[in-house]
């Protein structure tokens, strides 16, 4: 129903989707995220890169999309030692859209190590404005329905773009995109649309991403980690502006 000035009438909404995406490897469950349940090969790829699960496209294999009434489920293959590995930072997790830390059980592995980022290439503005330009116009699911998140990688080609009712979903989605077209991550820039948490930082340095720029505020966890791992971080990117907060020398005018 729609109000608005005294009147009321029925209307039809479109609304994203948001989903239990469940990620298992080798047979055994590691996570379960809420999630839109589109681009679910580049999800799955990008949320084993990010997280350090694999280290390189060629460890992983997504090996079935099961879809159910109540969810997905998306089962990879990953070397023996990448799954010990696992034991040792086991989150079994429920990762909600607004939280992509949820469930850790400790705060050791809330605060893992972050890679140092190397390359990179220098950035203008002029770039940085024409890429959230086009962010704002390659959004489908957004202008359909509100209330959904985008994650651009600026490149010598254009733009690539994932969405997601999740900010850490979409840069996942992004992130295996990148990997699923053999774009170097050290080749060009993130533009999001949210803020810039913790784990966008560290799950873009994770992928050897060295400049991410965001449209809303950082965090003061956010900008230590980009100091540490060697990454530009730039928020409140809006009207032709921005704040740089970490690492500026890659930024030109």
């Amino acid at each position: 129903m729609h109000v608005a000035h005294g009147l009321r009438e029925g209307r039809d909404e479109p609304v994203v989707v948001e989903a239990p995406v469940a990620l298992l490897y080798n047979g055994a469950p590691f996570a379960v995220m809420m999630a839109t349940p589109t681009d679910l090969p580049d999800f799955a790829l990008g949320f084993a890169l990010s997280e350090g699960i694999v280290a390189r496209p060629e460890e992983f294999s997504l090996v079935d999309v099961v879809a159910r009434e109540e969810g997905h489920a998306l089962h990879a293959a990953i070397p023996q030692p990448r799954f010990d590995a696992l034991a040792l930072r086991r989150r079994a997790m429920e990762g909600r859209s607004g939280c992509g830390l949820c469930g850790v059980e400790t705060l050791r592995d809330a605060l893992r190590p972050v890679p140092r980022v190397t390359g990179s290439p220098a950035v203008r503005m002029a770039q940085i404005n024409q890429a959230l330009s086009q962010l704002a116009q390659q959004q489908p699911l957004n202008a359909r329905s509100g209330g959904v998140h985008a994650a651009g990688f600026a490149h010598a080609g254009g733009l690539l773009v994932r969405e997601d009712v999740g900010r850490h979903n979409a840069l996942d989605k992004l992130i295996g995109a990148m990997a699923h077209a053999h774009l170097d991550p050290a080749a060009g820039f993130v533009v999001i649309t949210s803020r810039a948490s913790y784990e966008i930082v560290h799950k873009a340095a994770t992928a050897g991403i060295g400049v991410v720029v965001a449209i809303s505020a950082p965090t003061d966890l956010a900008i230590r980690v980009a100091d540490e791992a060697g990454l530009t971080l730039a928020a409140f990117a809006r009207g032709g502006a921005l704040n740089v907060y970490a690492h500026p020398a890659r930024l030109r005018d």
